[in-house]
């Protein structure tokens, strides 16, 4: 013979979002139930389960819902627990009353509780293990007398198929459930605020770990780059390319890495200059030695944004390209 109490959540609207304890108090305060391989209090549902009721289970139950942010609780009304005059139930094989579901995603580095409780006579006893046969690791705690299998900072090598078993002299039942990892976008690379002179390249990588693979998108001063010069503009994969860079450019750029489970934005500030020729850092040589019949090489290389057109004299007279003297574009004057 058995019992199922069902909770009384009236009013509970103060905290289905927030972290919600269950117990059950016996006849009256501080006398609760004590939860062993006939009795068990379901974390999820709140739900009271008696294996194999006796006389020393008649009384009254009242459940107690403890709001574990604000530390408030709600009671129920007391229910009465009698039993039935009609015969003893005879022996019977386990009936899995709690059981978790089929899959169940979790975090990365956060707990997990699985609860399985079975109702018969002979109480039943429950056990788990992993259908990989994979051995727990001491950080695995299987409270066998509640029903509940914890795993804390849960990783991606702890994902797999979960089974938990029930048996007593009658038979054997069990149910199985993957545990499926998963984890919000953490960036592992992102871009730094960048200096660029006009008509040079931009590229900025961002990356994430996540699971499943994270998706990228930009955006600039708040809007998505697609709204750009898309010949200039490439995204590919968290990667930004912006090509032949100008003024118009300069702004705050924002990487989004997201996946189903959260997103994550890294900022970056573009500042593009212009600079006039200056040739204080490439000086031109004071002097250049060459041998008749010989070939020289003079570098002229201005420090300049944008690009410009260079030009040569020799005294005052324009140097012109020829099959002796070649004059190559290396700049701009601005």
């Amino acid at each position: 013979m058995f019992y199922l109490l069902n909770t009384f959540i009236h009013a509970l609207s103060l905290a289905f979002s927030a972290e919600l304890t269950f117990t059950w108090i016996f006849n009256k305060y501080p006398s609760f139930v004590v939860q062993d391989t006939r009795r068990f209090v379901s974390q999820k549902t709140g739900n009271l389960y008696i294996a194999k009721v006796d006389p020393s289970d008649v009384g009254n139950y009242t459940c107690v819902v403890t709001n574990t942010v604000t530390k408030s609780s709600v009671q129920g009304p007391p229910t009465p627990l009698v039993l039935r005059l009609d015969g003893v139930m005879g022996e019977y094989e386990p009936k899995i009353e709690v059981q978790f579901p089929e899959v169940v995603p979790v975090a990365k580095s956060s707990t997990v509780k699985l609860e399985c409780f079975a109702l018969g006579n002979p109480v039943p006893t429950i056990s788990w293990k992993r259908e990989d046969g994979v051995p727990f690791g001491r950080k695995v705690d299987m409270n066998k007398a509640s029903g509940v299998l914890e795993i804390p900072y849960f990783q991606q090598e702890d994902s797999g198929m979960y089974e938990c078993m029930a048996e007593n002299s009658r038979g054997r039942n069990s149910v199985k459930g993957k545990l499926s990892f998963y984890a919000p976008p953490q960036l592992t690379e992102k871009p730094q605020d960048v200096q660029k002179t006009i008509d040079d390249t931009l590229v900025w990588e961002c990356k994430a770990n996540a699971k499943p693979k994270p998706s990228y998108g930009w955006l600039k001063n708040g809007e998505p780059l697609d709204h750009m010069e898309q010949d200039r503009v490439q995204v590919n994969n968290g990667v930004l390319t912006i090509s032949n860079l100008n003024l118009a450019d300069i702004g705050m750029y924002q990487c989004v890495a997201e996946n189903k489970h959260g997103r994550i934005f890294t900022n970056a500030e573009l500042r593009v200059i212009a600079i006039a020729p200056d040739f204080s850092q490439n000086l031109l040589k004071a002097q250049t030695l060459a041998r008749q019949g010989g070939d020289i090489l003079i570098e002229c290389k201005p420090r300049m944004s944008p690009r410009g057109v260079i030009s040569w004299r020799k005294g005052k007279e324009a140097l012109r390209e020829s099959h002796r003297c070649q004059v190559t574009f290396c700049g701009a004057v601005g």
